[in-house]
């Protein structure tokens, strides 16, 4: 992604990428979660960072599909880059509202989800598409030292 986005590194081999296209439904939600546990087995990610991408994947997946207020048919794009030291993600919607976390108070059922990114994840940032309408959530987590992926 163009712009402010932390970028994989420049390494002898080429990341590794993948992206998902789904469309805004609270099915897809589920999917992406599925779809990158697969994708962390074939990276051979360390359980702790699985699970960690997982949540974080839900979080912003969830506020996509329930926040991206747009005509039907737009989809949610998922992104995730793994390089030596670290795996970005990246969620990207039809809606051009930024987010920004918010408390939530102890009988809110929602709004927790940005805190969790916040306190999580490394880095996480949100930016405008640079070219169209909607915007992209990005985090990042670095592996442990001696912990990489193969």
């Amino acid at each position: 992604m163009p712009g402010d986005y932390p970028q994989p590194a420049r390494a002898t081999a080429a990341p590794k990428n993948i992206e998902w296209r789904l469309p805004r439904h609270a099915r897809s939600v589920g999917r992406a979660r599925t779809l990158f546990r697969e994708q962390a087995t074939s990276w051979k990610l360390p359980d702790e960072v699985t699970e960690t991408v997982v949540l974080l994947l839900s979080e912003l997946m969830t506020n996509a599909y329930r926040h991206a207020k747009v005509s039907p048919g737009r989809e949610i794009w998922a992104r995730c880059a793994l390089d030596d030291d670290r795996i970005l993600v990246w969620v990207t919607d039809a809606n051009d509202a930024l987010p920004s976390p918010r408390r939530a108070s102890l009988h809110d059922e929602s709004g927790r989800g940005l805190a969790l990114v916040a306190a999580l994840a490394d880095d996480w940032r949100a930016a405008p598409r640079e070219h169209g309408t909607g915007k992209t959530v990005c985090f990042e987590l670095r592996l442990a030292q001696g912990r990489s992926a193969s």
